[in-house]
């Protein structure tokens, strides 16, 4: 059982974490909010401004250790503010595109989803889903918007070539930059963030409804931990099979 004291000594800690995240969102909300009310940016730009910054968070959750039910108590409030937004536009900078999509909301629930079943044991596997969907899709949409010249349809969802290859590289960077910290420079390290990088590119371009939010972060969170439990240290062993 803590005791009153040792609490009093641990909490002034997390209350100086949460206020170091609590200055990052807001900063990246403000921004969002000034962008779109200045029309200096369009109204995706102001979307993936939100996307990208709030979801680097997970770099500063990760950093200052803060606790897993935290993060999901966060992705609980944001899932229904989402929610709220998309019916009464509490944010209009969430959803200010011309288009219907609860791809927020599926972004904020699969943030709870990775900290719920990774965080207390292996959180590079939650910050790798996470900051794929964070740069991957972010980068994606914007770099298919703007430069976007040769497309493709699949399912009906039209997106471009451009758009998928910054998704590979974006995804491939992010995952493999992680696993580099964690595991080091070993070719399990080179081989999964290969792995992770296209399936999250074939999972992006399925984004109907906004569910590649929530398939992207999970799809690659669980491809990444699967793969590192699978893949033999000794690569002379893997090639003998």
């Amino acid at each position: 059982m803590v005791s009153s004291t040792s609490w009093l000594e641990s909490a002034p800690a997390l209350w100086l974490q949460l206020l170091i995240v609590a200055v990052w969102l807001g900063v990246v909300l403000l921004l969002a909010e000034a962008l779109n009310r200045s029309r200096w940016a369009e109204p995706e730009a102001v979307r993936k401004v939100i996307h990208i910054g709030t979801g680097n968070v997970i770099l500063l959750a990760w950093w200052l250790q803060i606790p897993a039910w935290v993060g999901i108590a966060a992705s609980i409030l944001f899932s229904a503010v989402t929610l709220l937004s998309y019916r009464v536009s509490l944010l209009p900078s969430l959803n200010s595109v011309g288009r219907k999509s609860l791809g927020t909301f599926f972004y904020a629930v699969s943030i709870g989803v990775l900290i719920a079943v990774f965080w207390q044991q292996q959180p590079q596997y939650a910050v790798i889903g996470i900051l794929v969907m964070t740069w991957g899709d972010g980068l994606a949409a914007l770099v298919g918007q703007r430069w976007g010249q040769h497309r493709y349809k699949l399912w009906g969802i039209e997106k471009s070539w451009e758009g998928s290859l910054t998704m590979a590289i974006a995804s491939y960077l992010v995952s493999s930059l992680i696993l580099l910290s964690v595991q080091g420079n070993v070719w399990q390290t080179w081989l999964i963030a290969g792995a992770i990088a296209l399936t999250a590119t074939g999972l992006e371009a399925f984004s109907k409804f906004g569910i590649d939010n929530l398939t992207v972060p999970v799809g690659s969170a669980i491809l990444a931990f699967a793969l590192s439990q699978a893949l033999p240290d000794n690569l002379l062993l893997l090639l003998s099979h």
